[in-house]
């Protein structure tokens, strides 16, 4: 221990006999001002759990494709109150040799309403920590006077002209969890360099500063601004741009449910409502406010379909509502779903949603652009693993398709170049139901989308059309597009490298499979090595993402599938996907096809039973 700390006798007396241990409990002990997580430590190091403390202690959070991410806890990979000050040390410090105007132009936090009672840790407590390190540093924070839907930082910071901002959010997680995403000053996420520096900066001052704890200096200091009412008001008034019926919204009978999943975002998916003319959506009362526990669903991911959407399907039954909106617990996703002549549900996906998107966005901008606008100035943007209809609609109707890396922040930076340089984006997705309608966000937003969606119905009704009839028209129009994507949880990393590596040197070493059982390989592009065997050079188009696994098949059958680690969750994660050519249209035939060949991707590239993967249970 070190001289004059209280606690540096007890830690000699307790030695776990390895060097570097002893070390980081030591900072741990000295530099955490949290009784309830100083304890958690102190616990474990007195009944000796040296490897517990080993993995809390010994590694540290990294940037995956959310920004930071963990479970709330103690340790120096979890999320905290410590981790949290020491990562927004090292971006105060970033920043700083970044921008010369950074104490002009200021800092924005938001945060959601995630909490963990055991270590005494919320996104608001946490959100006043990262807002503390640096108004003690003199930087002016636009902090939130309360929770807001994640797309609310990354606009502000653009409408605010700040240099970065940061919101807590753990979004779709489990309720254990809890993180941290970084926006730059164009409104996007951080993707490469920024968050390798940002790491080596957080690495150069671990040790909290003078100030860094004064979760007060929020209500206290005069360089504190609450952005809430201006950023709400402008974000409501910038959304009317994508609002093409107004009048049709108005006198519209079609009811709506709305759920937010226990988060953020019932307040102002009904705000966004009324500005678009709308009656309010009818809430789901049991998750219409904020509970960090989740309670009425298994997990608070409206990805997972009908099981988590039971309570608003039955809501909607009662009042006769055809069509529900789930926003995730951040608002930044929307899961959709619209009842059937028969009675049944149906949950769209990520993929089918984007193809109404995709329909809807153009054909607005076709019907409302001037005489001499030029189609080919117009993109639209989807992330590799997600469905190729974009592309298929592109095609046919003269625009630009593009994809990039998975994860939006790739999006989000792509889209503000294309800006940049006098492009026009329409619409851009990733599968996982995340949704970007128009451009005044450069991230994905599920409180536009929701409203989006409902003038789509809205208008589909005057057509006497449903989604769903709408969407196989889409398919019959532009081809049929059919995907599936699941997951296997794999808790154990180095099985995860096996499956891949495996896969790179399959016929012998450095040399991909030729086939997947019965179906043959066109091509194979390995984005964590740059490999891509369609390219003359065999290098991928993509940058290389060394930090995650992925690898593409494409097949002599027209189907492309992807297996990829999730950069959020311990998931092997799979999409596959058939895309017809217009009129090749019996859709049980290639639905058929694409299940025989994900069954063969499992059995072959992934072996579950052999590396012990749990199926996902749908």
């Amino acid at each position: 221990g070190a001289p004059g700390d209280v606690n540096s006798n007890v830690l000699v007396a307790r030695s776990t006999g390895d060097a570097q241990l002893d070390k980081a409990v030591w900072q741990w002990l000295s530099w955490d001002k949290n009784q309830k997580t100083k304890e958690q430590i102190e616990s474990l190091l007195q009944d000796g759990k040296h490897k517990e403390l080993r993995d809390r202690l010994c590694c540290r959070l990294t940037f995956g494709t959310a920004g930071l991410r963990s479970a709330m806890g103690a340790g120096f990979c979890y999320i905290n109150d410590l981790t949290v000050i020491q990562s927004t040390q090292g971006i105060y410090k970033y920043l700083e040799r970044n921008f010369s105007d950074f104490k002009q132009r200021g800092f924005v936090v938001g945060y959601d309403t995630r909490g963990q009672v055991t270590s005494n840790c919320s996104s608001k407590k946490l959100a006043k920590l990262t807002a503390a390190v640096l108004l003690a540093k003199d930087v002016p924070v636009y902090f939130f006077s309360t929770y807001v839907p994640t797309p609310f930082v990354p606009y502000a910071v653009q409408q605010l002209g700040a240099v970065a901002g940061v919101m807590i959010t753990a979004s779709h997680n489990r309720k254990e969890d809890n993180g941290y995403k970084v926006y730059w000053e164009n409104g996007a996420q951080i993707t490469s360099p920024h968050d390798k520096e940002i790491i080596k900066c957080i690495e150069e001052c671990v040790e909290p500063w003078n100030g860094s704890w004064n979760e007060n200096l929020v209500d206290t200091s005069p360089l504190r601004q609450d952005p809430l009412k201006k950023i709400c008001d402008s974000y409501m008034e910038d959304l009317t741009k994508i609002c093409y019926h107004r009048e049709l919204n108005v006198q519209s009978s079609l009811k709506f449910v709305h759920t937010s999943f226990h988060g953020v975002g019932h307040d102002y998916v009904q705000l966004a409502f009324k500005a678009f003319g709308f009656q309010p959506p009818i809430p789901v009362p049991e998750q219409k406010d904020p509970d960090p526990d989740f309670s009425t669903v298994k997990c608070p991911n409206p990805e997972e379909g009908e099981s988590v959407l039971e309570l608003s399907l039955r809501l909607a039954e009662k009042e006769d509502a055809r069509v529900v909106v789930a926003t995730d617990p951040d608002a930044d996703r929307l899961a959709v779903a619209e009842q059937q002549e028969n009675g049944c549900w149906k949950v769209f996906t990520g993929n089918e949603l984007a193809a109404l998107f995709g329909w809807w966005m153009f054909s607005r901008w076709k019907e409302n652009c001037s005489q001499d606008a030029d189609v080919s100035n117009v993109y639209m943007l989807a992330t590799t693993v997600s469905s190729k209809i974009l592309r298929a609609i592109a095609l046919k109707e003269g625009f630009n398709f593009e994809e990039t890396l998975p994860g939006f922040k790739w999006i989000g930076s792509r889209v503000k170049n294309l800006l940049d340089n006098g492009k026009e984006v329409l619409f851009a997705f990733e599968e996982s139901i995340g949704f970007m309608c128009g451009t005044s966000v450069l991230d994905k937003d599920g409180v536009s989308a929701a409203v989006v969606i409902a003038e789509m119905a809205t208008y589909l009704q005057s057509q006497s059309l449903t989604l769903a009839q709408k969407l196989v028209d889409i398919y019959e129009t532009y081809g049929y597009h059919i995907s599936k994507t699941s997951y296997f949880l794999c808790y154990d990393p180095p099985t995860i490298q096996r499956i891949f590596e495996r896969l790179r040197n399959f016929e012998g070493p450095q040399s991909y499979p030729a086939c997947c059982g019965l179906y043959s390989i066109l091509h194979v592009r390995d984005v964590t090595t740059g490999y891509d065997s369609s390219q003359l050079n065999k290098k991928s188009v993509l940058p290389v993402s060394r930090s995650s696994q992925m690898i593409t098949f494409t097949f002599q059958n027209g189907c492309v599938a992807t297996l990829r680690t999730s950069g959020t969750e311990p998931k092997i994660k799979y999409y596959a996907e058939m895309c017809a050519r217009p009129g090749h249209s019996d859709r049980s035939v290639l639905e058929g096809e694409l299940q025989k060949l994900i069954e063969a991707l499992i059995e072959n590239f992934l072996e579950p039973a052999k590396n012990g993967l749990t199926w996902r249970s749908a």
